[in-house]
């Protein structure tokens, strides 16, 4: 059995800052709403979680507004002939010059779909630029239509995308020279790999559970203990590798939509352990993976339960007041709100803040807010109703949507058509192994932070109080990846000009997790630097961007550096645990919670 440390039981009714729409425990004795909320889970079974509504809402907002505009008619007619005529002029090109006809459209830089060197051979490089017209088209056709609202533009391209990606020719075994080359060398070997891992994947076994990657024996394995536990984290202090360490601790507080060995994985690529071997302190917290017993669990108690409360044990087991503080992805925006809310009550006790690819502005949220408006809430929040908690596999579908070139499409031609399945690395089984998340609490985040940005507004409260980032005076280091598609590095920026506090901000090389896991040594890295001080004129991202030069490497020194000239000194070695004060050894590193399916 579990040992609980300093826990009351899971909350009935916690204290909460929202609407009660979103936030009051359920009244689960109103049948007419019990009703709706099950015919509405019924149809995301079937829909990936999306919502029917908000999808006709947004083509209806375009084809009435395209309807009432004969200029835009004609421009997007005149766009298609002018294609055709391009198109036809290729196609004779490549009766006279073969393969050396230049093409008359190049795809995108991130399209690789056609990269291999059949496409360039007839009749594949005919279905290719016929393909890459036809998608420039549909782009033209549904952008830039007079009165459509951004929300239903984005959303209609983006869906226009998506159904012409389902039918690129490359998805086609007879339609795809790669395929066709495969299947001749290998006499069809290929296939019948593919079918096999076809009927693998269908027998709904999850790709974690196929994996030989385990926390504690292959990844997750620096070493530490579990020091502090109750029914929402786990908290983590890591064995010191060095004989005198800073004085002041850092913890480290990860996104609870994700399993927090993301920042302890294989010993090689390891922030965590990169950071004890630097002489650090280090404590990390361990989210529960929730299930229907956390359904009226509430942001307040992620902050009180979660952050306070490892503040608390932190302090306590150190004997040092001012601690760092580092938050990744959405675990940075908890902190952010939680170091708010400490500047509000005049807790000093952090000592500095660390933002890794983390937003307080969801103005601008990337292509996550696609899937954010009322009708879509609505829907979601009735799918979270059912089972008291979003399912790891619903919000694995929105994800791999975002990115279904690659993630989808390319990934079932690669494997079911070409026969290669690539083999499962550290990274690969991290993302595998996902987490649910609480029917409240993730309510409360996404109404509050995606729908209407409260936060970045001055409008979120924590224990019922407003708190502003204005109040946030600590030094700041905030780190971007270039390709995050979850968290855009331009929307990280904003923090600079929301903290009235000092800002060294990284854009590094990479996307939202493999940018932050860029370990010294690692091929292809490489990071700009700014350092802002409160007071001077605020930069503009793109400007900044393109004025600095970037540098070749990992950002991690460049971050322990930081941390260490904000830090008072060395002070001897602290093994995990203080038994005087309350918080003896519990459970090996990684816990139990990390464990939990």
């Amino acid at each position: 059995m579990m040992n609980l440390q300093q826990t009351p039981p899971l909350p009935q009714r916690s204290i909460s800052a929202t609407p009660p729409h979103p936030d009051e425990p359920l009244n689960r004795d109103d049948p007419f709403r019990i009703a709706d909320r099950m015919h509405h889970a019924t149809i995301a079974s079937a829909t990936l979680g999306i919502s029917p509504i908000s999808l006709f809402q947004a083509w209806q907002d375009w084809a009435l507004h395209l309807a009432a505009s004969p200029g835009k008619q004609h421009q997007i007619l005149n766009k298609l002939l002018s294609k055709q005529v391009r198109l036809t002029r290729f196609v004779s090109d490549c009766a006279l010059e073969g393969e050396k006809a230049e093409p008359c459209i190049e795809p995108l830089p991130q399209d690789h779909r056609f990269s291999d060197p059949g496409w360039s051979k007839i009749p594949f490089s005919l279905m290719a630029q016929s393909f890459l017209l036809t998608q420039q088209w549909w782009h033209n056709a549904t952008t830039g239509v007079a009165g459509v609202s951004t929300h239903h533009e984005r959303l209609a391209a983006f869906y226009a995308r998506q159904f012409l990606d389902m039918l690129s020719p490359s998805n086609f075994a007879f339609g795809n020279p790669e395929v066709i080359a495969a299947t001749m060398r290998e006499g069809g070997a290929n296939l019948m790999r593919g079918l096999a891992y076809f009927l693998e994947d269908a027998t709904h076994v999850t790709p974690h559970e196929k994996c030989n990657f385990q926390p504690g024996r292959d990844v997750a394995t620096t070493s530490g203990e579990v020091v502090f536990r109750n029914d929402l984290v786990e908290l983590i202090q890591y064995a010191p590798t060095t004989g005198a360490v800073m004085t002041e601790p850092l913890l480290v507080v990860p996104a609870w939509i994700m399993k927090y060995y993301i920042l302890d994985l294989s010993p090689q690529n390891s922030l965590i352990r990169y950071l004890v071997d630097a002489g650090f302190t280090v404590f990390a917290i361990s989210w529960v993976n929730p299930d229907g017993r956390h359904r009226d669990v509430s942001f307040d108690d992620y902050i009180r339960r979660g952050v306070m409360a490892a503040l608390d044990a932190v302090e306590a087991i150190t004997g040092v007041r001012h601690i760092h503080a580092a938050g990744y992805c959405l675990g940075g925006t908890l902190l952010a709100a939680a170091a708010a809310a400490m500047a509000r009550d005049k807790d000093d006790r952090l000592k500095t803040l660390t933002m890794l690819a983390a937003q307080v502005d969801f103005d601008e949220p990337g292509e996550l807010g696609l899937f954010i408006d009322e009708s879509q809430l609505a829907f979601l929040e009735d799918v979270m109703w059912q089972q008291g908690y979003l399912d790891q596999k619903q919000m694995a579908g929105a994800f791999q949507m975002l990115r279904s070139q690659d993630l989808v499409w390319s990934r079932m031609v690669r494997e079911y058509l070409i026969g290669e399945r690539p083999q499962m690395n550290d990274l690969m089984a991290w993302n595998a192994d996902a987490t649910r998340m609480p029917y409240r609490m993730h309510t409360q985040y996404l109404r509050r932070f995606y729908l209407n940005n409260d936060l970045a507004q001055g409008r979120f409260e924590v224990n019922g109080h407003n708190v502003q980032l204005e109040d946030i005076r600590l030094p700041v280091f905030a780190v971007g990846t270039v390709t995050d598609h979850v968290a855009p590095w331009r929307s990280v920026f904003k923090l600079i000009h929301l903290f009235d506090a000092d800002v060294d901000f990284v854009l590094t090389s990479g996307g939202h997790n493999a940018g932050i896991v860029s370990e010294p040594g690692h091929p292809h890295r490489s990071y700009r630097s700014l350092q802002y001080r409160h007071g001077e004129p605020h930069p503009e991202a793109e400007k900044w961007m393109h004025e600095t030069e970037a540098e070749p490497g990992s950002w991690w020194p460049e971050w322990a550096n930081w941390l260490k000239q904000r830090s008072t000194g060395p002070s001897a070695a602290r093994a995990p645990g203080n038994e005087e004060t309350g918080y003896p050894p519990l459970d090996p590193a990684p816990g139990s919670y990390v464990l939990m399916k």
